[in-house]
């Protein structure tokens, strides 16, 4: 069956509003837009990046367009007339960081992490992890992508002020589900790789037009990237498309993989993922039979990873887990027991103590390295399905 992102979005009463933390790092954080390309074959990311603190920023919309509200009402209800509901409940909620803030630079650069968003999620919905990152010194460009899986997204066209969107697409009748949804985890990955190679042309002084126009040079991330340090990164779908991209990309040196649904990746590319995988699994969301495939890659690379966070479900790794309590179970129906943010905390710190170890990094993450074998307070080693407290 499909993994449900959202799965009862729009049950919810209206007033509840999304209070996304802070990053925790000592760097500020700037986000902006960019789009590449007049066609599907181009690129839409939200970059996170650490940047200047300036007084008086903006802070971008957490549902960036309508459009949005619209897909995600279609997607978890299959009814459009939700997104009323949706735009009025959460449409005005902000990112805590600063829009096209100015880029602060660092001698070396700072490493890569491409995000891979889940089934009906877009670029904004990881907002949380991806500013948590990007304050401890990271740029990290959240994908959105254009094989149909994403709530909604769009293109400019070559023909002035034309958008062109690409609506989510569930599997078609008669269709067998792995061969739809394998195709898609290819494409997903294949995007993955061409944001790096974006950042490769920016790295190497190509000049990259933003087709959205922004007031925002890309030719500042020139000199700051260190591409030689890059990792991969998603959740759900986005997940299995961060292992995937390993085959397909030498470049990336290791993958993150958020409560990666494993069910879209054929068997035969188990034995090609050459570099560790960290999976950091919540507690109400994994199969035995999805455990049994992050097993097969842990056996063949001993740096390779499998921690489970208790008391989360499959949405505790998103900006959802952030909704206020009464909001959030009549989304959901259920939600995890522990406290978002301190969820938010283990899951970073055990990316980036991974990162530290498999980008050669100079910092002090290693003192989250407790994390990865397991070891500290609501985190076991694999996953525990005998032993539930939610």
């Amino acid at each position: 069956a499909d993994p449900v992102f959202l799965s009862r979005l729009g049950r919810g009463s209206m007033g509840g509003m999304l209070a996304l933390p802070q990053g925790q790092g000592r760097h500020h954080v700037g986000c902006t837009d960019v789009m590449v390309g007049r066609t599907r074959q181009g690129l839409f990311l939200r970059l996170f990046y650490p940047c200047l603190l300036q007084a008086g920023a903006t802070e971008p919309l957490w549902i960036p367009r309508s459009e949005y509200c619209a897909g995600l009402a279609d997607f978890t209800l299959r009814r459009c007339w939700c997104s009323a509901l949706l735009s009025i409940t959460i449409g005005s909620c902000r990112v805590p960081v600063s829009w096209n803030g100015t880029f602060k630079p660092r001698s070396g650069g700072y490493p890569l992490i491409i995000f891979s968003h889940g089934l009906g999620a877009f670029r904004t919905l990881y907002s949380s992890i991806c500013t948590e990152l990007a304050s401890w010194g990271f740029v990290v460009a959240a994908l959105e992508h254009r094989d149909h899986s994403a709530a909604a997204t769009y293109f400019c066209t070559a023909e002035a002020g034309r958008e062109e969107w690409i609506p989510f697409q569930r599997v078609p009748q008669g269709q067998k589900e792995f061969y739809f949804r394998n195709k898609q985890v290819h494409q997903r990955a294949e995007e993955c790789v061409r944001a790096l190679r974006l950042f490769k042309d920016i790295a190497s002084g190509k000049s990259v037009l933003n087709t959205l126009h922004q007031d925002w040079d890309l030719s500042v991330l020139k000199d700051n990237i260190d591409l030689a340090k890059v990792a991969v990164m998603g959740h759900s779908f986005g997940g299995v498309t961060a292992v995937l991209a390993l085959v397909k990309e030498p470049s990336f040196r290791c993958a993150v993989a958020l409560d990666a649904w494993m069910f879209p990746l054929e068997n035969l590319l188990y034995p090609e993922v050459p570099k560790p995988v960290l999976f950091i699994n919540t507690e109400k969301f994994q199969t035995p039979e999805s455990v049994a495939k992050m097993k097969r890659l842990s056996c063949r690379n001993s740096q390779t990873k499998i921690i489970t966070v208790l008391g989360t479900v499959h949405e505790s790794q998103t900006d959802f887990a952030f909704l206020p309590g009464k909001l959030l179970g009549r989304v959901f129906g259920v939600r995890g027991t522990l406290d978002p943010n301190k969820g938010l905390a283990i899951t970073s710190r055990a990316a980036l103590a991974f990162l530290q170890r498999h980008l050669d990094l100079e910092e002090e993450f290693d003192q989250w390295g407790d994390l990865l074998e397991g070891v500290g307070d609501s985190v076991v080693p694999e996953a525990p399905f005998c032993r539930s407290n939610l």
